[in-house]
């Protein structure tokens, strides 16, 4: 007999469990036929997949027809558990789509369709509920080919013009068509294997219409896979039995597996052990029969392995690359009776083990546990595990989506720990890559420099942790991180050395980039009647979302679109109030985009990167026998290796160009007012003015670098933080501080004759009772004092919001919160110690014409 594993894969309550109800049944697999609303079927025996109806777990059972064994896996409907289904598609043979007659293809039901696409999984469609009266079996065959494929084919009755249509679908069968007027059995198993064809029954599961006819196309026009005879098996999903057993569920790929034999696995982090099988387990639902051989191409269960994970391959199958539907929610957990922390926590460990996309965070700062999740449904499902299964009573707070980050540049990020007897130093290459990558780790380090041994161990210590952006604490994503060099001690350098400076590298990179939130995104498919479309499309331009143009059909209007999660995931119940319960509306996980309101979002979280000691972008490195802490900003002042990137003059700090000189000379002539300043900044000229102002000669050999301009340039400053920063103005200002604002305006004044920029100085006068505000012009800059209530702070990001979109725009300011959020808007930050630097850079080349 042939082994074939079927998925049965559906939207939420499209009678996908009472499908394998029914096939269980017609097989003899079950003796009585169960009820989703009687909570007795055979597959949905968790108490919470009773009292709601739907399935959360995976099932697998087996049922024998004519000469086909059927493993059949009955995954989860719900979006909120579509991780649970997706782990299950890596042992398919082939898939059965259930759609419901009632409401035709949804929007879950288009995302499981390009998932068997993408995995390559022949399918067969089985249309539910056409015992329905308004099930219309001609306009959903159309549904399916217009939405689908063409390919998809009724298959009720396989009589001369369905063999005709079969026939299309491929040259050579045509042919043969042609002259016999008939296709073989082989022929049609190996199109719809080869997914050239899609057959299509339309039945009542409940009424167990065209279950029959459906068993008939798994045993006649199935084709096993060709296995070998090496031992291989793919682990898809952990479990645990009543009395707490772990449970390692698989399928065989090759050779076969018996009890009491010893398999090798491998960790995810390339390590290897052996363990034993103790039982091989055959279930349907809860129950079990002990195997003593599982042949290639069964689903089975086993006991014994402590240290398999899903997706991980055994024998000679390989570890698989999983891209599995993303947690957008995070949640705190709050602990309702008088358990601990950690022995909640050891818990969660426990299920995450068996989910991997429960994401556990332990914050150790706060002593808080974490969790991300797709939705509010498996909320529900984990404080009734906790309560049954473990005897902890949980609950969560509102809960906030997960956001994430990315960069736009290309940095490198340096990492040196050397305390006393200790030493490494990394360098890392930090590059954006294509949307939805995740994290790529590579290496480019030669050997000669890094022995290849440390190289593996820092590309260990990148893929063991999550790595936090700095703009909010948000996990990193779609940056390729590259070993470009790194530097050991004979003597001194361990292990542990290393994955500190990774760390540290990774994190100073970060703090050097331009940094971009993201935030999760649905699609949307809604329906309501023609008048209330424009209120929906109203509400969904105030979400910040976007849509094409309405799809009118009478009195129905279809609108689809994206949106922010964080926007509509609190619309729902407006809309069934102001649809009367009547609209529906369908949202589906796109990606991850731009934050459409990211300065907003990074002062309510409020995270400051350089107060978080656990993700520290310092460096340490000995000094005089002691270890001293580099901050990360002058940690390549300090490294003992050279920048793999070599230093571009046109960021933080340009060099004086000869054309700069010349046209300040000029201006400087032609503005009486500026020169009044120039001779009160830096003293009276002393040589003649006509010498100093004229154009120098060919002969200047003064070396210079290319400044790269822009047709226009911002430079927004905060006046006060940066006459507090600088230790001259300070002094000043504690004596007198209208003189040490004079001091930096005059300084701006010959700083924009330099530059050419646009200079906006911003003056705090949000303490003072009834002022407005004022914007002045002084010479060549614009001074703004903000209005009562407003600091330079909101004022600076409000501004620069507006300019970034258009012009380079850089802030003056060592507010570490300021620097972040404008960051987020995608201007560029310039430290008061740096922007001092630049500033001096520029007093000396005044200081040369003068002199």
């Amino acid at each position: 007999m042939k082994n074939i594993v079927i998925g049965v894969l559906a939207h939420v309550d499209s009678g996908k469990t009472t499908l394998s109800e029914s096939m269980l049944y017609k097989c003899k697999s079950i003796r009585k036929l169960g009820r989703v609303d009687n909570g007795d079927t055979a597959l949905d025996t968790n108490e919470i997949e009773k009292s709601r109806g739907i399935t959360v777990f995976s099932k697998q059972a087996k049922l024998v027809y004519k000469n086909t064994n059927i493993y059949l896996l009955d995954t989860p409907g719900h979006i909120d558990f579509s991780a649970e289904m997706e782990r299950t598609l890596s042992v398919l043979d082939y898939a059965i789509l259930v759609i419901s007659g009632i409401d035709g293809i949804q929007h879950h039901t288009e995302t499981l369709w390009n998932l068997l696409q993408t995995y390559k999984i022949p399918t067969i469609i089985f249309v539910n509920k056409m015992d329905a009266n308004i099930a219309d079996k001609n306009k959903l065959i159309n549904e399916l080919k217009s939405n689908f494929s063409t390919s998809c084919i009724d298959f009720t009755t396989l009589n001369f013009s369905v063999m005709e249509e079969i026939s299309i679908t491929d040259e050579s069968v045509m042919e043969s068509f042609l002259e016999t007027e008939t296709i073989s059995d082989s022929n049609i198993a190996h199109l719809i294997n080869q997914r050239k064809v899609f057959p299509c029954i339309f039945g009542s599961a409940l009424k167990e219409q065209g279950v029959e006819e459906l068993l008939s196309i798994l045993d006649s026009y199935t084709i096993q896979p060709e296995y070998p005879q090496q031992f291989g098996a793919k682990v898809y999903k952990i479990g645990h039995d009543e009395q707490g057993g772990r449970i390692t569920y698989l399928k065989i790929t090759g050779g076969n597996l018996k009890p009491k034999d010893s398999v090798t696995l491998i960790d995810k982090n390339g390590e290897k052990s052996i363990e034993k099988i103790n039982q091989i387990r055959l279930y349907t639902g809860e129950k079990f029969s002990s195997e003593q051989c599982a042949e290639s191409g069964t689903i089975c269960a086993v006991t014994g392995l402590t240290k398999t994970y899903s997706g991980q391959g055994i024998g000679i199958e390989h570890n698989l690359e999983q891209k599995l539907s993303q947690p957008i929610f995070t949640y705190k957990v709050l602990i309702l009776d008088k358990t601990d922390a950690f022995t909640t926590l050891s818990k969660f460990r426990i299920l995450e083990q068996e989910d991997p996309q429960l994401n556990v965070i332990w914050n150790e700062q706060l002593s808080e546990i974490h969790v991300s999740l797709m939705g509010e449904i498996q909320l529900e499902v984990l404080k009734h595990i906790f309560a049954q299964r473990f005897s902890i009573e949980i609950d969560f707070d509102q809960g906030s989506v997960v956001y994430k980050e990315t960069i736009r540049n290309t940095v490198e990020g340096v990492g040196h720990f050397e305390p006393l007897r200790h030493y490494a130093e990394v360098h890392l290459l930090l590059e954006k890559i294509k949307q939805g990558s995740g994290l790529i780790f590579d290496t480019i380090c030669s050997e000669d420099r890094l022995d290849k041994n440390w190289q593996r161990l820092i590309l260990t210590h990148l893929t063991e942790k999550t790595h936090l952006g700095v703009l909010t604490g948000s996990p990193i994503t779609d940056i390729k991180i590259t070993l470009v060099s790194g530097k050991s001690h004979i003597k001194h350098t361990d292990g542990g050395d290393f994955r500190q400076a990774t760390y540290r590298a990774v994190r100073q990179g970060l703090m050097q980039a331009e940094s971009v939130l993201l935030e999760p995104w649905y699609d949307f498919t809604i329906t309501v009647s023609s008048e209330n479309i424009g209120r929906v499309m109203t509400d969904i331009q105030k979400m910040s979302g976007n849509f094409d143009a309405p799809v009118v059909n009478g009195d129905i209007s279809v609108l689809k679109g994206s949106v922010p999660v964080i926007e509509i995931n609190n619309y729902r119940q407006d809309f069934i109030n102001f649809t009367r319960g009547k609209g529906r509306m369908t949202c589906v996980f796109k990606g991850y985009f731009e934050c459409h309101n990211t300065a907003q979002v990074i002062r309510e979280i409020g995270y400051n990167p350089e107060n978080d000691i656990e993700n520290s972008a310092d460096s340490v490195f000995c000094s005089h026998g002691s270890a001293t802490v580099v901050k990360w900003y002058d940690v390549k002042d300090n490294m003992h290796l050279e920048s793999f990137l070599k230093e571009k003059t046109e960021d933080l700090t340009p060099l004086i160009t000869q054309n700069q000189v010349r046209e300040y000379r000029s201006f400087l002539e032609q503005d009486k007012e500026l020169l009044k300043i120039f001779e009160n900044t830096y003293g009276k000229i002393k040589t003649d003015r006509y010498t100093v102002f004229n154009t120098p000669s060919k002969t200047e050999t003064k070396t210079t670098t290319n400044y790269k301009t822009y047709e226009q340039d911002y430079l927004l400053v905060d006046g006060y933080n940066i006459i507090f920063a600088w230790d001259d103005l300070k002094n000043l200002a504690q004596k007198n501080l209208d003189a040490a604002r004079h001091n930096l305006i005059n300084t701006l004044c010959n700083y924009q004759g330099f530059k050419k920029c646009e200079v906006i100085l911003v003056f705090d006068a949000y303490k003072v009772k009834g002022n407005t505000g004022s914007i002045e012009k002084y010479h060549n800059i614009t001074i703004v004092y903000t209005k009562e209530a407003e600091t330079a702070d909101m004022y600076i990001e409000k501004t620069t919001k507006n300019l970034a979109k258009n012009y380079r725009v850089r802030v003056a300011t060592s507010d570490n919160l300021e620097q972040i959020i404008i960051l987020g808007h995608g201007a560029m930050r310039l430290s008061a110690r740096n922007f001092k630097q630049e500033v001096d850079e520029i007093e000396k080349a005044i200081r040369e014409i003068i002199e």
